[in-house]
Parts: structure tokens; sequence; C-alpha cells
């Protein structure tokens, strides 16, 4: 009588490992997928990646010298405000100020092709020219725009950080000795010193180990790799 028993317990206890092992409704834990393999609406998967027409245009960052031009800007705003307000206190029957009496003086003495009068025009054309240099381009030349995967997130590389990393690639390619890399926005010139192996040997291995480090920087336009190899002068 006990073999039976212990048979009927075990049937009974089946049944309810089985309806542990459903699904428990909307209380329970969401599965992603049905038992077809199949995403289900309400799975908590991971959304994917954004490509880069969705992140947007990835443009240069821009400098904060904005600010010392907008404060010049306002200082040349309150000299002419100053000599506005001198004009018009001429206008209604006061003296004018000291100094523009004797600015005026010499400006009317002084012939236009006067070597002062030209350095003065030349000097303030320049400073113009230099000011709306400095507000209408964005500056930080040193930071390489990289490319965005998301509208809300922007990140750029110092050209010192991108010019180490193809250094540290280039000297382990095999024969390369030592290596320096000049990093611009369009290009990054390699010069590399081989000791042993031939010169085209290493120059098609830097080629492809370059570009490969390159690609792998992010930027949002890479710059093209020009590589020069030579071999290291006799000491002494």
């Amino acid at each position: 009588m006990s073999e039976p028993q212990g048979t009927e317990g075990s049937t009974r206890r089946l049944p309810v490992v089985e309806t542990a092992a459903q699904p428990t409704g909307p209380t329970g834990p969401s599965d992603p997928t049905d038992r077809t393999g199949q995403e289900t609406p309400g799975g908590d998967s991971p959304p994917p990646p954004a490509s880069d027409a969705a992140g947007g245009r990835a443009g240069r960052f821009w400098s904060a010298r904005r600010v010392p031009a907008g404060i010049v800007a306002l200082l040349l705003l309150v000299v002419a405000g100053a000599f506005l307000y001198d004009v018009v206190a001429v206008r209604t029957g006061r003296s004018a100020l000291g100094w523009r009496r004797e600015l005026a003086r010499q400006l009317a003495e002084r012939p236009l092709d006067d070597t002062w009068v030209r350095v003065g025009a030349g000097v303030a054309a320049a400073l113009g020219l230099w000011l709306l240099l400095l507000a209408l381009t964005p500056g930080l030349r040193k930071v390489l725009p990289m490319r965005r995967t998301r509208p809300d997130v922007r990140a750029g590389l110092h050209r010192d950080a991108a010019a180490s990393v193809l250094r540290d690639r280039a000297v382990e390619v095999a024969g390369v000795q030592s290596a320096r890399v000049r990093m611009r926005r369009r290009k990054a010139r390699v010069r590399a010193l081989a000791h042993f192996r031939e010169l085209d040997d290493v120059r098609t291995d830097l080629h492809g180990v370059l570009d490969d480090a390159v690609r792998g920087l992010g930027l949002a336009r890479p710059p093209t790799v020009s590589v020069k190899v030579a071999r290291p002068g006799r000491k002494g």
C-alpha cells in the first residue's frame, strides 16, 4: 500500500509544477517573446541603435571666444554712444567736450594722405575684420567632431589624442622603429622610421593598419592618411 501512495503523491505534484511554470497573467513577469519566437509588443527588448541620419549632422564645436568678442563689441557701442551724446549736446547748444574738440582739430588739420591717418585706418579695419572673423567662425580647430548616433549626444576628439592613437598603432607594425603623426582636420601625416624589412612592405602594412585605426576613431569626417617611411639616419 505504500508504493501506490507514493505514486499517487507524485502524480498530484506534477500539475503543481506545471502551473508554477506557466505565465501568471498581467501581474506576472512579462515575456518579450511568445512561444513561436516572435517578439511581443509588451517586451522589454532594447531599442535598435539609431542611424547616423537620425543623429543629425555632426558640426564643429563653437569656441567660447564669442564672449570676449561680445565684450569688445559692447565697448565699441559705448564709445559710439559717447560720440553720439556729444554730437547731440552740441546740436542742442551746449559746448563740446575737450577730447572731441582736440580730435576734431587733429582730423581737420591732418590731410587724408597723412601717414598716421593711414596707419590708424588700417589698424581699425584690421581690428574690425579680426572681430568679425572671431564672431562668425566656430573655432576649436583642435577638436574633431565625432559621428552622432543620437540627436541629444555630441562628442569630440582632440587632435593630440587621435594622433596618439595613430602613433601607437603605427609602432605596432613589424619593422617600424618610431613614428610621428601630425593630425589635421582633413589629413593625417605619418612619418615612420623602419630599421628592417622592405620599405614598401612596411608602407603597405602601415596604410592598412592606419586606415582601420582612423575608421575606429568614429570621426564624422575621417581624415585621409599620408604615410612616409624612411630609414633611420646614421649616428655620429
